[in-house]
């Protein structure tokens, strides 16, 4: 048997001791598709912001980023998908919600983790390896190579689907020197199903694979700026993150893993109180949360969203919280947000809270966002004028 071929065999083999549920191998040519359907999704205007880098030529040729590629090795990992003992959310005490990829310790160290421990066994069995390891915010697109190394089939939420793990899985990748031999790509077994597609909460899968990253929901759970009344509703009560197109997905239906110790989620930071966000301070938000892979982007966005959240609930009891951020938040943002809330849930008081920043408040963004929510006041009045005339109509046609 060939040498690297047995060395791939027993690589896969040593997979659970390391860490890691499944292994492939994927060549080191330049990934021309991909690339072309990057340079139209950029054409399109649908590039997050958040990509690696610029340059489509280093996120396609693996050949620019090592020294004589000779293989590719793609892992996964496979995370939790269900909460056990989840907190309820009630009135009085609401709470948001972290997707899936959030749980537990940050991926991102959890993969450099597991590639480590693959580095360094195929060190000790071949000392010349060289090797270049990545995951998520590297040049190389996990899911591409991930695809190529028949970890998975690339479906129509644009995720990768493992047949045995669904689409619960971290993927990350290691450029070596060593010419182990390819794996090849599986069957899609999608079929015709569009679940996926029919549930995104914005639209932003706009086809089978085809992902607008400005309008997805874990998206715009990720940005730092005023979002629109659309955005907002849409967001629901989430913190971070959008789990909606995996949660729908029947080959991910009965799927959750928790062997691995240190993704396992705790309750009470996955699915957190909203109040006490809104208040945290920076030293805080990084000895709770720092941990977290949500936890990237700081606390300004996960306090918009908790805002947010409460708005969507139109809780009542989070007014008086809502009217000091609107009042004392020195970021512009967030007082807009916490108007656009008042304005959602709608009490006399959070009314006059808005009355009240109307006269005061100088930020251009924050006086729109108070304008928008008393006219909600307005609207609503109209709607229950327009209701009680109908009902006297309707009363005084029975009286006939």
């Amino acid at each position: 048997m060939d040498q690297w071929l047995k060395l791939k065999q027993e690589m896969k083999l040593a997979a659970k001791d390391l860490g890691i549920d499944a292994i492939g191998v994927a060549s080191p040519d330049p990934f021309v598709v991909l690339k072309e359907r990057l340079i139209r999704h950029r054409e399109l205007g649908r590039e997050s912001g958040f990509e690696p880098t610029d340059d489509l030529d280093q996120r396609t040729d693996p050949s620019l980023l090592f020294d004589g590629p000779k293989s590719i090795i793609a892992i996964a990992v496979a995370y939790s998908s269900k909460l056990e003992n989840a907190p309820k959310s009630v009135e009085g005490a609401r709470r948001g919600i972290f997707s899936r990829t959030s749980w537990g310790n940050d991926y991102h160290n959890v993969l450099r983790d597991r590639l480590n421990r693959l580095e360094q066994w195929l060190q000790e069995r071949v000392p010349e390896l060289r090797a270049k390891s990545m995951v998520d915010t590297g040049e190389l697109s996990d899911r591409a190579v991930a695809e190529r190394a028949g970890i998975g089939f690339s479906a129509k939420n644009s995720f990768i689907i493992n047949p045995e793990l669904g689409t619960w899985i971290y993927l990350g990748e290691m450029i070596t020197n060593l010419p182990l031999p390819p794996d090849e790509p599986i069957t899609d077994l999608c079929g015709e199903c569009t679940k996926c597609i029919d549930a995104c909460p914005t639209g932003a899968l706009v086809g089978p694979g085809e992902l607008n990253a400005q309008a997805c929901v874990s998206y715009l759970t990720q940005t730092k700026s005023m979002l629109t009344d659309t955005q907002m509703q849409k967001i629901g009560n989430r913190l971070y993150g959008c789990d909606t197109c995996q949660i729908v997905c029947p080959i991910n239906r009965g799927k959750n893993w928790n062997h691995h110790e240190d993704m396992l989620p705790d309750p009470e930071l996955v699915k957190p109180l909203l109040l006490p966000l809104l208040s945290m301070s920076n030293k805080e938000f990084k000895a709770k949360y720092g941990h977290m892979s949500g936890s990237w982007r700081g606390k300004k966005p996960i306090q918009r969203n908790a805002v947010i959240a409460l708005g969507n609930f139109k809780d009542a009891t989070a007014v008086p919280a809502l009217i000091d951020v609107l009042r004392k938040d020195s970021r512009e943002v967030l007082r807009a947000t916490a108007a656009w809330a008042l304005g959602r849930i709608g009490t006399v008081e959070a009314k006059a809270a808005l009355v009240a920043a109307l006269a005061s408040e100088q930020d251009e963004e924050t006086l729109s966002a108070i304008k928008l929510a008393l006219q909600s006041y307005e609207s609503e009045e109209t709607e229950h004028i327009a209701a009680s005339t109908e009902a006297d109509v309707a009363a005084e046609g029975k009286l006939e």
